[in-house]
C-alpha cells in the first residue's frame, strides 16, 4: 500500500496538464509519477502512470479530456510507472492509435498483448502530426531505458522528458519556484544519479554534446514524470545540474535499516488507528 499525496491535475499551459501522482519518499518528502496529457485537434495521453492509483489517474484524465475523444497514447518506455494502465487506457480510450517505440513493443510483447494494429512506431527525430500541432519524438537527457523517448510539442515549445530533472517535493506543488531549494539541491542529485548511474562513467565531452542537442531543442517549458515543471532560467539551471552529475559517484541508496524504519513506521501507524 503507498501512500499518496491528494491533488489535481497542473495546467502546464491552456492545453498541456500534469497528471500527478505523489508517493511517499524514504526519509521524507514525495516523488513524483507523473503523466501528461495535451488537449487540442487531437489530443495526446503521454505515459499511463501506475496501476496502483489507477481509478484516481482515470478520475484526473477525464477531468481534462474526454476519453473518447483522445486520438494518441504515447508511451515513452516500458517502465511500470509509464505503462501501468496501458491496456486500460486503450479499451477506455477506442479511438486512439498506441505511439511508441519498437523497443517498447519488443521489451513489452512477454508480458502483455499489444494491439499490433492500433499501434505507431516513432524512432528518434520522427514527428507525429495531431492536427493542431507536430510532435516530435526525441532523446532526453537522462534516462534509465533503451526504449525512452521524449516528445517536444513544436507548436509551444513545451518538452517532455520522461525520467530526467527528477527531484522531490515537500508538498503537492508542480512549479520549480514552489519547491524548497535545499530539497531540490539535493534530491536533484540523488534521484537522477539513482535513475541514471551510468553517468559516473560517461565521456564528459560527449554527454554534453548530448545534453546540448536537448537543450538547442530551446524548450520554453519542460515537464517530467518525476520533478517539477522548468521555466525560463530553470531550464538552463536543469542542463546544467545534470552536466555536474558526470564522473560523480552516485550516492548510497536507502538500505536494509532504512526498510527496517518503514515498517517500524507503518506498524506503529497501524497500531495508533485500532
Amino acid at each position: 500500500m503507498i501512500t499518496t499525496l491528494p491533488c489535481a491535475p497542473h495546467p502546464v499551459d491552456n492545453d498541456s496538464f500534469v497528471i500527478p501522482t505523489f508517493a511517499a519518499a524514504p526519509g521524507g518528502g514525495w516523488v513524483g509519477s507523473h503523466s501528461l496529457v495535451v488537449r487540442g485537434a487531437q489530443p495526446v495521453i503521454v505515459d499511463t502512470g501506475s496501476s496502483l492509483v489507477r481509478e484516481q489517474w482515470f478520475e484526473h484524465v477525464s477531468s481534462v479530456v474526454d476519453l473518447d475523444d483522445v486520438r494518441w497514447v504515447f508511451v515513452s518506455h516500458d517502465d511500470h510507472d509509464h505503462v501501468g494502465n496501458l491496456l486500460e487506457v486503450l479499451d477506455r480510450c477506442p479511438n486512439a492509435t498506441l505511439v511508441a517505440s519498437f523497443l517498447v513493443a519488443g521489451r513489452l510483447s512477454g508480458d502483455v498483448t499489444l494491439p499490433m494494429h492500433r499501434m505507431r512506431w516513432m524512432n528518434v527525430g520522427d514527428t507525429l502530426d495531431a492536427g493542431d500541432r507536430t510532435f516530435r519524438a526525441v532523446l532526453p537527457p537522462m534516462f534509465d531505458s533503451p526504449a525512452t523517448r521524449g516528445l517536444l510539442d513544436t507548436s509551444n515549445g513545451l518538452l517532455w522528458a520522461v525520467d530526467s530533472f527528477g527531484s522531490l517535493a515537500q508538498d503537492a506543488v508542480f512549479e520549480r519556484a514552489d519547491i524548497v531549494d535545499e530539497l531540490y539541491d539535493e534530491s536533484f542529485i540523488a534521484l537522477n544519479a539513482w535513475n541514471t548511474p551510468w553517468l559516473e562513467w560517461v565521456d564528459r565531452l560527449r554527454f554534453a554534446q548530448h545534453v546540448d542537442s536537448c537543450r538547442m531543442l530551446a524548450p520554453t517549458a519542460i515537464a517530467s514524470a518525476h520533478g517539477p515543471v522548468l521555466r525560463g532560467a530553470d531550464i538552463d539551471d536543469a542542463f546544467e545540474r545534470t552536466l555536474a552529475l558526470v564522473a560523480q559517484p552516485t550516492p548510497p541508496m536507502p538500505g536494509q535499516p532504512d526498510l527496517e524504519a518503514m515498517i517500524a513506521m507503518a506498524f506503529d501507524a497501524q497500531m495508533a488507528s485500532v
